[in-house]
């Protein structure tokens, strides 16, 4: 696991997709576009402000799609976890879960308003044409010559620390610290290296909230036996008004509405026909537990490509399944201040009488919960799992704020207006759109009259508003090329071809000026 005192800086290979390709949602096949880059390795930090300018990632594959020209116009939508309340339909997939836990009972038909698919958008459709873009390019990046390049920039940054420099653009060299880490993956589209991840933690049983003492809980049950007695709620030291909003409260009142909470955790009889449980592991082949598990949820995988999506065999194999779904960029941290299972990229495993019946991929990052992707098996979509996954990483993300109170948001992917089977993540309220333009974020409410007009829509209303992260200084983005870090000030002196500026530029203007300072720009 990396140490978050001493974590090295992001490094990122930028592709310049600018062909058309086929779309993954209205089948246009050359609507869809996009740019790309290969994260070779990334900070969480960088992946949150990435996805808070419109990235997102499959795999190691960072993309972001060019919203004025593409087909299906793709825009981040955030759900707010602590306002959160769940609608009857969801209130519906809740008790349908827990009468099957319970009795064993099979609901026939699904919900009004329920969704057919996957709580995120199918593999092929969120990067369809980032395929072909990747397969194009071919990728034949020696990383190994990159590590030894960087071992030898170390040597000679620490031979120059005690000599003066006889220019001034060498002092704008940076010591790199140690990469090599990041850079010993392979070829990005051959093999796999994933970082350790932290411990999930003895404890972390997810199908149950979080523990409070016992002292607490009788404290509490003998307020509402006071509030019940006397209304007022003063006696005996105990004053309603100053207690603090609890996230996971005692069971409502028959007279209030259940919380997200108390309808997923609500308890099961003791001779229950099914044991359910959901464990959070984190994405290292180096973890006992996602290593053990991992035949099981790869078979799962497959069952589910292929009757869902009607994927051949040879599309849906464990190169492809370990590529997107068990190769992550980002480096695990675990900072004192992080949730207790730290920050980095997990499988929340859903586990029916001993064995998987689902797989939410998701990316704990300082500011939110990110889902990646879901796979299930077909057997068990009665239970109408992608509803239920979803509720599941919402509640997910306001236990990890009662911890660290900054995390507040739930990513939930791409909202597509246009594309019919993905607008019902608007149904999970309040929740926000990214601006294409300005990055701010606008209630959703706000942005659907205008996305009934057009495809392509710049949210924020203020016409003199810009992008205050904007790229006002390229010179200070950061380069690695001939085995030394540089500033682009320093680089482009050293180049002759105009594409390369033009290339250049195009990247700081898509990752924004704190990425560009921050990530590591590999040039080849």
């Amino acid at each position: 696991m990396a140490s978050w005192a001493a974590l090295s800086p992001s490094i990122v290979e930028y592709f310049e997709g600018e062909d058309f390709y086929r779309c993954g949602y209205c089948k246009n096949e050359s609507g869809s576009r996009s740019n790309g880059m290969w994260a070779h390795s990334m900070t969480v930090q960088d992946y949150q402000d990435l996805i808070d300018r419109g990235w997102r990632r499959s795999g190691k594959y960072v993309y972001k799609p060019v919203m004025n020209q593409t087909c299906c116009p793709q825009y981040t939508i955030r759900c707010r976890p602590l306002q959160f309340q769940p609608s009857k339909s969801h209130k519906k997939v809740l008790k349908k879960m827990l009468k099957f836990l319970a009795k064993g009972e099979i609901s026939k038909g699904n919900c009004e308003d329920e969704p057919m698919e996957p709580t995120m958008p199918t593999m092929e459709d969120a990067v369809a044409s980032d395929f072909a873009l990747i397969n194009k390019l071919d990728i034949q990046c020696d990383l190994k010559t990159l590590s030894d390049d960087l071992k030898e920039s170390l040597k000679s940054e620490e031979k120059k620390k005690g000599k003066s420099s006889e220019r001034e653009e060498s002092n704008e060299l940076i010591q790199s610290q140690d990469m090599e880490e990041k850079l010993d993956s392979g070829e990005p589209s051959h093999s796999v290296k994933v970082h350790t991840a932290p411990q999930p933690g003895k404890g972390a049983d997810l199908s149950k909230p979080p523990c409070r003492k016992a002292k607490e809980i009788r404290k509490e049950r003998k307020r509402l036996k006071l509030m019940q007695q006397n209304p007022g709620g003063e006696l005996e030291g105990f004053q309603v008004r100053c207690q603090p909003p609890s996230l996971f409260p005692p069971k409502a009142k028959s007279n209030q509405p259940k919380s997200l909470e108390d309808l997923i955790f609500e308890s099961l009889p003791e001779n229950a026909s099914h044991k359910f449980e959901v464990r959070l592991v984190p994405v290292s082949f180096e973890d006992p537990e996602f290593k053990s598990s991992f035949s099981q949820s790869f078979s799962l995988y497959v069952k589910y490509q292929m009757a869902i999506h009607q994927d051949p065999p040879d599309e849906c194999g464990k190169t492809e399944f370990t590529r997107f779904l068990c190769s992550s960029p980002l480096e695990a941290e675990n900072p004192p201040y992080g949730p207790d299972c730290g920050y980095g990229s997990f499988h929340q495993q859903y586990w029916l009488d001993g064995k998987i019946i689902a797989v939410g991929v998701i990316d704990v990052l300082p500011y939110c919960v990110s889902s990646v992707y879901l796979y299930y098996d077909p057997d068990y979509s009665f239970l109408s799992l992608g509803v239920y996954s979803a509720l599941r990483e919402v509640a997910f993300t306001r236990q990890l704020h009662e911890k660290t109170p900054q995390l507040s948001y739930y990513y939930m992917g791409f909202y597509i207006h246009s594309c019919p089977k993905m607008k019902y993540k608007g149904q999970y309220r309040p929740s926000d759109l990214l601006c294409p333009e300005t990055y701010v974020w606008v209630p959703i409410e706000q942005c659907l009259p205008s996305l009934e007009n057009s495809k392509y829509c710049r949210f924020n209303q203020d016409p003199e508003a810009v992008d205050e992260d904007r790229s006002k200084e390229p010179d200070r983005l950061q380069v690695f090329y001939k085995k030394a870090i540089m500033p682009y000030g320093v680089y482009k002196k050293q180049q002759r071809d105009p594409r390369e500026e033009a290339a250049v530029l195009q990247y700081a203007s898509l990752v924004g000026q704190t990425c560009s300072e921050r990530m590591l720009l590999f040039r080849n």
